[in-house]
């Protein structure tokens, strides 16, 4: 493996204001990605299999913090910041996924790693489902963990029955220009706890620090305008996703992973339309955040599907 090209702690850190949380056997990283500044979190062994973790909305890193110490004892583990997000750079650029994805693969490569098993939730998986449209090559393996992908497993139109719409309503709300911002400024934490406590099972999955600290990271410069940009350019990225589609499928395995009260109630299924080899687990007893709510049922699927060949 090549060195990587990167800065150690603090250095070259592009949010310097934001407390940056450590976790034991684990090294932070800054590397020039495509013209932006993306954050990473290595750990784990060198010489294993590497695996790419991507968090989504309105998390950090930091969401897998308790499925990187389990999968360490026999992969090459990185968590990565999306642009935006965390410690990454808040650039005011395009955030469809396709664009995104370009950045998260040139961070990958700088860190010196040919080949890997890429893993996503939520908006990571948007992106982690267009990386793997644009360098299927260099994928070993796709696992996307309950997200409605653009264009693939997002519905159509945004459900008006009660029962339904408080899972997805915040799309839409997303979308409308200017508003968002003007509610939001100065209540991140009001409306990041919202999330993290409606959408798991359990409503004391997080505790205030963690809520806090993710709030923080919404709060930080340019977060909130590139977390509503995820949103505002959902139909660029599922125009894209189509149209790299129409001329190929997904052949890399593809697991999906679903839990019991979550927002896709079957994201093997939903993903088998578009891919060759797709298995599914469903995870019980968690909401939409399964990796903070069952980390060993992650860590332990994510082991078996990348050893599934040895």
């Amino acid at each position: 493996m090549n060195a990587p090209a990167s800065t150690p702690r603090g250095s070259g850190n592009p949010v310097r204001d934001l407390p940056l949380p450590d976790l034991a056997g684990f090294t932070h990283r800054w590397v020039d990605a495509g013209g932006i500044r993306l954050h990473a979190v290595e750990g784990g062994r060198p010489d294993g299999p590497a695996v790419v973790l991507l968090a989504g909305f309105p998390q950090t890193w930091w969401a897998w913090r308790k499925v990187m110490p389990n999968l360490a004892d026999r992969f090459h583990v990185i968590a990565i910041d999306l642009p935006g997000q965390g410690h990454s750079e808040r650039p005011d650029v395009s955030y469809d996924t396709h664009t995104v994805a370009a950045h998260v693969h040139a961070a990958v490569e700088a860190l010196g790693v040919p080949t890997y098993w890429l893993v996503a939730h939520d908006i990571g998986a948007w992106v982690a489902f267009s990386l793997a449209l644009k360098y299927q090559s260099q994928l070993r393996g796709l696992a996307l963990l309950d997200a409605g992908i653009p264009g693939i497993t997002l519905p159509d139109a945004i459900p008006t029955d009660p029962e339904l719409a408080w899972k997805t309503w915040h799309f839409a709300f997303h979308l409308v220009p200017d508003l968002p911002e003007a509610l939001l400024a100065g209540r991140e934490r009001e409306y990041v706890g919202w999330f993290l406590k409606v959408k798991t099972l359990s409503s004391d999955t997080f505790d205030d620090a963690e809520i806090e600290q993710y709030a923080a990271s919404v709060a930080a410069e340019g977060g909130l305008r590139a977390s509503l940009a995820y949103y505002r350019d959902a139909a660029v990225s599922a125009r894209k996703n189509h149209e790299a589609l129409e001329h190929q499928r997904l052949t890399v395995p593809v697991l999906g992973i679903s839990s019991s009260h979550g927002s896709i109630p079957d994201m093997a299924a939903s993903i088998r339309p578009w891919a060759d080899h797709v298995t599914g687990i469903v995870v019980p007893d968690a909401g939409h955040f399964i990796p903070d709510e069952q980390p060993d049922a992650v860590a332990a699927a994510l082991t078996g599907f990348i050893t599934e060949d040895d």
